[in-house]
């Protein structure tokens, strides 16, 4: 991770440590950088954003970055970090930024940047473009006259995504009562249409952006608003997404919570079945919960472990050629489909098990155990020093020693906030409770914490 790019893009509060001279510098680089690889073509780059209010002033600073150092550029406006990636792939962009920061609170926002093969920008770039926002490499010339590049609107292009999401579906969602949960994001321009087309009849909650109301009590990182939108409608299954709709997590009609394990675990085992899994092979983090590979050992499928972010997964999957990968927070890879995380695309391949297999979620879902775990997350001074303390340290190995194999610990940093994930999955909640609230407080002992 760089200086101001972490694990999914340029991200912080708006207007705080993430401006918009930042954004132009990025456009203005963007620009440079892509224009002068290929001289004879002028460079082509499309933006999308989420809902924050925000993200029209970092749409627009982006544009007069880009257009300043000669680029074209076309807005696809309101859509997905995913559609994004599908139109810089099949549309012949040099790249793609999508304006988002996530699941994130309103206020804040980020910059991702994907690059010609739809895939998350290459470290090497994002070493140049952090050389740059800091002053440390040449100045980049203003393009002039008739080098100087335009902007136009592409909203077909979005239209474009939802007709290819649409395509996916192997059987109609005729008499399927499904719930959607929009998270007051990219979603609510997308979702709902695909579904509608599909035949579902959909429900939806969250779905009336106003830049302030993104992820706030909605969505993926707040599930419960979806349960018991699902119980309360006698629904057959819902999916919600987070702000830029490049996660997803289901609930089934008992209003259970499926999150990405078990999802990787019904497609993937669906996958096997169909002889599409391709190298018998799931790529996880080391978030993944115990109970996802006891399930996954049973059913005679491999899987491999990465770092935390879906980059880490597709680049795994990439450079060994497998086709299913994601993570417990519900960024799903279908790399058949898809370069990135795509919550709509992963609600779609859970319904296809559903509708195949002539099952309910809550049995498809059921196969899998899941350990009791907990994961806190702790506000620190400073990420390395906290986790590299030798006290700390010393605490976690002596939780690790009391665990033994019936259990595991684990700390790891936030790409994109100054937190440190405290997490521990034991034989009951009791146990993690004990286990992480005991390092926390050798953390907090040592003056970590914020």
């Amino acid at each position: 991770m760089g200086k101001y790019f972490g694990t999914d893009g340029f991200r912080g509060e708006a207007n705080v440590n993430l401006t918009v001279e930042h954004a132009y510098k990025v456009g203005r680089f963007l620009g440079w950088y892509y224009g002068q690889k290929e001289p004879d073509m002028r460079c082509r780059v499309v933006i999308g954003k989420d809902t924050r209010r925000s993200s029209y002033m970092f749409e627009y600073s982006l544009v007069a970055g880009l257009t300043a150092s000669g680029a074209d550029v076309s807005l696809l406006h309101v859509t997905t970090t995913p559609s994004v990636s599908y139109v810089v792939r099949t549309e012949g962009f040099h790249c793609g930024i999508m304006i988002s920061a996530s699941h994130n609170p309103f206020y804040d926002n980020g910059i991702k940047v994907i690059n010609g093969r739809g895939e998350k920008l290459e470290e090497s770039v994002i070493e140049q473009i952090e050389k740059y926002l800091d002053g440390e490499s040449g100045e980049i010339l203003l393009a002039q006259k008739e080098k100087i590049g335009r902007t136009t609107d592409f909203a077909a292009g979005r239209n474009r995504y939802i007709g290819y999401l649409i395509s996916i579906a192997t059987r109609s969602f005729k008499n399927m009562r499904v719930g959607l949960d929009c998270a007051n994001g990219s979603a609510s321009a997308i979702a709902k249409n695909v579904f509608d087309a599909l035949g579902a009849d959909t429900y939806v909650i969250n779905n009336d952006p106003n830049g302030l109301n993104i992820n706030t009590d909605c969505g993926s990182t707040h599930i419960h608003v979806l349960q018991e939108h699902v119980r309360a409608n006698h629904l057959d299954v819902g999916f919600a997404y987070d702000g830029d709709a490049d996660r997803c997590i289901a609930v089934d009609s008992n209003g259970e919570v499926v999150d990405g394990d078990k999802i990787m675990y019904i497609c993937g085992k669906y996958m096997k079945e169909q002889g599409t899994l391709v190298n018998n092979t799931i790529v996880t983090t080391v978030m993944s919960n115990f109970g996802l590979y006891k399930a996954l050992d049973r059913e005679g499928i491999s899987y491999e472990k990465t770092a935390v972010g879906d980059k880490y997964v597709y680049e795994n999957m990439s450079a060994n050629g497998h086709c299913l990968g994601g993570e417990q927070s519900g960024h799903i890879i279908f790399s058949k489909n898809a370069t990135t995380g795509d919550g709509i695309l992963t609600s779609l391949k859970v319904m296809e098990v559903i509708l195949e297999k002539k099952q309910t979620l809550a049995k498809l879902a059921g196969e899998v155990d899941i350990y009791p775990q907990v994961l806190k997350n702790v506000k620190v001074k400073d990420k390395l020093a906290a986790q590299e303390d030798p006290e700390v340290k010393a605490e976690v190995e002596k939780v690790r020693k009391s665990l033994g194999e019936e259990g595991r610990i684990l700390l790891r940093q936030s790409g994109t906030e100054p937190v440190v994930r405290v997490m521990v999955e034991a034989a009951s909640h009791e146990i993690c409770e004990k286990y992480v609230d005991q390092v926390i407080k050798v953390m907090e002992a040592q003056g970590h914490l914020l």
